[in-house]
């Protein structure tokens, strides 16, 4: 379900720089859509864009796999689809499984067994590691030496699957992004790519502190956030510059306060009961309590009375410009100078930091700062 019951369609979901289950994902949506095409896609992409930024059900279940979602029960179109094709859509969903099948096992004769697992090269920061990694069920591993050389201690990390293989203990790779390692794939060498936090530009302290400096320069703002709605731009063309001089104001990190916006208002889509004409980038209720939410005269008192509120939140010091965050005097202030500290605060969503902090992530890969 959505709060818009507008938002419809079919999405399928894999884990991030896995180009085989990409394809997967692929198989899966058009066997889908040849059975119900009056259902409408939204795609395939990698589990980081989900709203908490990764999928238990993509990353830590052993065999390979791919979740889809296949309407929305809030939308009039797809819960009558729900309804009255559901044989249908269990068809899809089985034909896109025998496709599935097919493409693995075409490549079956190619594939070495269970104890003789494809190996590849593993590069840090540049360089080649000596020892190399594996691949198991396309996604790669690296050995726990060198994620140790790497600075990141995930010996008693729950959420960091673990395998044994020849006497040696394999880490699975994606699951270092949750450690600030940037984690890539090249197709062409099979070579697997790591930047450690001492190369980020990025520090690991810091990254969910909301009083500070942002690190994304205004262009690539504007391309992350064109790259997740292509019509963004039209009606707000000046916003990443307003979020980068009115939060650099109040000492806020700007790149906190334009990820909020991008989760608050599903990157200018406005989904939700807020409307773009309201000017109301953070969602911020009115001081009276009306169901509409607060409203601002213009797109940059609407970005500083987002700024303000998270000021509130996070820090003790006094404003620098005029309030106008209606808001701002019911906050006990300085209760939440980390993200995650948001939710069940700025939002019911117990997830709501990590939904912040998952888009933050996703604006710093982008740019190339992460």
């Amino acid at each position: 379900s959505f709060s818009n019951p507008d938002v419809r369609g079919a999405i399928a979901y894999y884990i991030v720089n896995n180009e085989v289950r990409r394809g997967h994902a692929e198989l899966m949506m058009l066997a889908l859509l040849r059975r119900i095409p009056q259902m409408v896609s939204r795609g395939v992409r990698p589990d980081t864009t989900s709203a908490t930024g990764s999928l238990p059900f993509c990353r830590q279940i052993i065999c390979p796999s791919v979740l889809m979602e296949v309407g929305f029960l809030t939308n009039p179109q797809d819960l009558n689809l729900i309804q009255t094709r559901r044989r249908d859509i269990a068809l899809g969903l089985a034909d896109g499984l025998a496709s599935w099948s097919r493409a693995v096992t075409g490549s079956a004769a190619a594939t070495p067994g269970p104890l003789d697992l494809p190996q590849i090269d593993v590069s840090i920061n540049g360089g080649i590691y000596d020892e190399r990694g594996i691949l198991i069920n396309d996604n790669a591993y690296v050995p726990i030496d060198l994620v140790d050389q790497l600075g990141v201690d995930v010996a008693t990390a729950s959420e960091v699957r673990r395998v044994n293989y020849r006497n040696v203990v394999y880490v699975k790779a994606v699951d270092l992004r949750g450690f600030n390692i940037s984690v890539g794939w090249d197709a062409a060498t099979r070579t697997l790519l790591l930047k450690s936090q001492s190369t980020s530009l990025i520090c690991p302290g810091l990254i969910d502190r909301i009083m500070g400096l942002g690190k994304t320069s205004e262009t690539q703002m504007m391309i992350f956030l064109k790259g997740n709605n292509d019509a963004a731009m039209s009606q707000f063309p000046d916003l990443a510059k307003l979020y980068r001089t009115e939060a650099a104001i109040e000492g806020v990190n700007y790149d906190i306060a334009f990820c909020q916006m991008c989760v608050e208002t599903a990157f200018l889509n406005f989904p939700g009961s807020l409307k773009s004409a309201q000017n109301n980038f953070g969602g911020i209720g009115s001081a009276t309590g009306s169901s509409e939410g607060a409203s601002f005269p213009t797109a940059r008192i609407g970005v500083r009375a987002q700024v303000q509120h998270l000021k509130a939140y996070a820090s003790t010091e006094p404003l620098v410009q005029t309030l106008v965050d209606p808001r701002f005097r019911f906050v006990r202030r300085g209760i939440a100078p980390l993200v995650e500290q948001l939710s069940g605060r700025w939002n019911a969503d117990p997830n709501y930091g990590e939904k912040v902090l998952a888009v933050l992530r996703r604006l710093y890969e982008s740019a190339k700062l992460l």
